[in-house]
């Protein structure tokens, strides 16, 4: 039997430099940047799904997202990886709130967003509610609620999940990868080691929190350029709800056949939709600043 090594792994690609930000009155938030010095990028923020990090969501993505020519911001949520541990109960809107705190302290004026899953719900609430800091959406395997009979069911078990985590972490997140069916491989340590970072009690609010999630009263109110990458053979997120969720935003939809955590294995499929969608959104606002009347500020 192989020995497992004694220190945790590297991760399968390099990443960006991490860095610390320091937002007064709120913490300090841990970050993927992969230009600090250069401020002529067009920013893309990435948000990351519900029991993963950053790096585990989007070490994938970091470099060609920056070989198109952004600067590549990626933030932990609060409890999540090396994420804000907070005295107060997960609330997706303070994630929001964290990310555009994020952005003005770094003075950057605005940001494309990408939220992966729950990234996706946090990405809608920072249009809604932190509109000067977006310059538009781009929402991967998500939806506009978790509220269907069958999900509803799940979240009925986030106490014992949160107890599992809680109790006995190694052995919960070994099982959670072998049930996942990502591979077994010289990564799967890392993986490991980088979930138990995790606050279990955050974990389980976390699911609560989704399970409570509900834009539809207001997501199609929301004015803000918007585009879907719809994973067609999603089990977690099932296709038909990603399309109503790309209607009530007026989003175009970039549809790739994949399952909700193929991200993780397959992602020179994923990530060919992910710079389409980016680049849309990018295109819409050169096209507002082009019509923009002389002197008057983009909308």
């Amino acid at each position: 039997m192989a020995r497992q090594p004694a220190h945790a792994p590297l991760p399968p690609v390099a990443l960006p430099p991490a860095r610390t930000v320091v937002v007064p009155g709120r913490g300090e938030f841990f970050l993927r940047d992969t230009a600090p010095e250069d401020r002529g990028r067009p920013v893309v923020m990435l948000l990351h799904g519900w029991l993963v990090s950053a790096d585990l969501n989007w070490s994938a993505a970091y470099a060609p997202l920056h070989d198109a020519g952004h600067r590549v911001l990626a933030l932990d949520h609060r409890g999540h990886g090396r994420g804000l541990r907070a005295m107060e109960r997960f609330r997706l809107g303070d994630c929001a709130g964290d990310a555009a705190a994020v952005l003005r302290a770094l003075d950057v004026d605005r940001a494309i967003v990408v939220g992966y899953s729950l990234g996706g719900t946090v990405a809608q609430l920072m249009a809604r509610d932190h509109r000067e800091v977006v310059d538009g959406i781009v929402l991967c395997a998500t939806s506009q609620h978790f509220q269907d009979p069958e999900t509803v069911g799940s979240w009925r078990w986030m106490g014992l999940v949160g107890l599992g985590m809680r109790v006995a972490p190694r052995t919960f997140w070994r099982r959670a990868l072998r049930r996942s069916e990502l591979p077994v491989d010289a990564h799967s340590t890392w993986w490991q080691c980088e979930l138990q970072r995790h606050s279990a009690r955050d974990m389980a609010e976390a699911g609560r929190e989704l399970g409570r999630f509900d834009s539809r009263p207001w997501l199609a109110a929301i004015d803000v350029p918007a585009a879907v990458v719809l994973t067609g053979r999603d089990r977690a997120v099932t296709p038909d709800r990603q399309r109503e969720l790309a209607a009530a935003a007026s989003a175009s939809i970039h549809e790739v056949a994949l399952d909700h955590l193929d991200i993780a294995t397959r992602a020179e499929e994923f990530n060919p939709a992910l710079l389409q969608a980016v680049a849309a959104i990018s295109a819409s606002g050169s096209l507002r600043g082009r019509c923009a009347a002389p002197g008057s500020p983009s909308p």
